[in-house]
């Protein structure tokens, strides 16, 4: 069965990796670390290994008995362009994605030089969605990264937003996600942060997702801004 998920934005996750290492600031407080950690106590298999990466050979071909269509977040526990994660692996899982025209997969990485790396090995199915992580100005050179892999849907995962990004480049870019930071630690987010950036995808006709105010408890801040709630999703469009 599908692992059903709370996450705004998608409907489902699939995790045929799990476990990562830390390498930009917005790692810090790893919601997926503590999941492991959580899974691990209660004596999860797949989590024998904490947050170490492990490959989950067992979970590839979860999706092919999905009958029902669904967005799935891909690896929301990892980074499937972990340097650690072997090129064969990473195709198989891409196989399985375009043999499963029935659901959108969205992929998400911090690891934008190895996913333009590696692009060119992989076929890009309608279905893949491809996303980077930016955190802030410092990281905006994933952007760079991700316009040149050709996935029919690019998209920004700009949470948790940990400062002001001013100088944001959509060109190529089809969706924009913007949340603060949740949970234990959860560092504060600005409105006027997220106005530029929700700016800045209207003037560049980018669909604009606002995820949550975030905060240690996330449930009492909410996700609205300026009155309503932002959740426009991206129009199928052709890759550069």
């Amino acid at each position: 069965m599908a692992t059903a998920s709370a996450i705004e934005w998608t409907q489902a996750t699939w995790n045929p990796l799990s476990g990562c290492n830390k390498i930009s600031p917005g790692c810090k407080n790893c919601y997926a670390e503590r999941m492991a950690k959580r899974l691990l106590a209660m004596g999860q298999e797949r989590y024998r290994n904490g947050f170490k990466l492990t490959l989950h050979e067992d979970a590839l071909d979860e999706p092919r008995h999905w009958k029902r269509p669904r967005y799935v977040f891909v690896n929301s526990m990892s980074d499937l362009f972990h340097k650690d994660v072997p090129l064969s692996f990473v195709q198989r899982v891409f196989k399985v994605m375009n043999e499963c025209p029935q659901h959108q997969f969205q992929v998400l990485t911090k690891r934008a030089d190895r996913l333009e790396e590696l692009a060119h090995a992989l076929t890009w199915t309608k279905n893949i969605w491809m996303g980077v992580s930016v955190e802030n100005q410092d990281y905006t050179f994933r952007i760079d990264h991700l316009r040149k892999v050709p996935a029919a849907i690019r998209f920004l995962s700009v949470e948790p937003l940990l400062g002001p990004i001013t100088r944001l480049n959509l060109r190529g870019i089809h969706w924009v996600i913007v949340g603060g930071e949740s949970g234990p630690g959860a560092r504060p987010i600005e409105a006027d942060w997220v106005r530029t950036i929700r700016d800045k995808c209207r003037q560049q006709d980018v669909a604009f997702f606002f995820k949550q105010w975030g905060g240690i408890r996330k449930h009492t801040t909410g996700r609205v801004l300026d009155r309503r709630e932002w959740n426009e999703m991206p129009r199928a469009l052709d890759p550069l």
